[in-house]
């Protein structure tokens, strides 16, 4: 990539390099019940469900926010061991983002971004509730981005984001 963060170097609308900053990230919403708890068997291996989804929204010229929702249940034996629910959430700052990549950049290289703290959240909350951590395989967030796009869940425009 180059030093104005586009692959082949282009400038933005206004000939100004494209500029991505993240300006907080935080936990939104964290949620977990433990009904498995304390007579969970060790021994035998859960079935995971996870479940993703992603919002973003423009709070004003340059700022945006984006969720990273995360849903994480565990069963064994067709009885719940846990359920987690977690919104993690960056604020971002992008500057000279064309409008026909915005919602890319929002919905594919910022939940890349988040993913990392978001996966700790979730490995962390696991644990303290008496579970093995569970450390999410990376998740292709692109692959997700052209799934809505082919469902036709994607909005168009310089300001809409799903």
């Amino acid at each position: 990539m180059s030093e104005t963060g586009r692959p082949n170097g282009d400038l933005g609308p206004q000939g100004q390099p494209l500029r991505i900053q993240i300006l907080g990230q935080y936990v939104k919403d964290l949620s977990f019940e433990n009904p498995g708890a304390p007579l969970v068997n060790p021994a035998i291996r859960p079935n995971i469900d996870l479940g993703v989804d992603l919002q973003a929204r423009q709070l004003d010229q340059e700022r945006f926010e984006v969720e990273l929702k995360l849903r994480v249940s565990a069963q064994a034996e067709q009885k719940p061991l846990f359920l987690l629910e977690l919104v993690y959430v960056g604020l971002l700052m992008i500057q000279s983002a064309p409008a026909e990549i915005l919602q890319q950049l929002l919905l594919i290289e910022v939940p890349h971004l988040l993913f990392p703290f978001a996966r700790r959240v979730v490995a962390d909350a696991i644990r303290d509730g008496g579970m093995p951590p569970l450390m999410i395989e990376p998740i292709d967030f692109a692959a997700l981005f052209r799934a809505k796009a082919a469902e036709g869940q994607l909005r168009t425009g310089p300001t809409a984001v799903a």
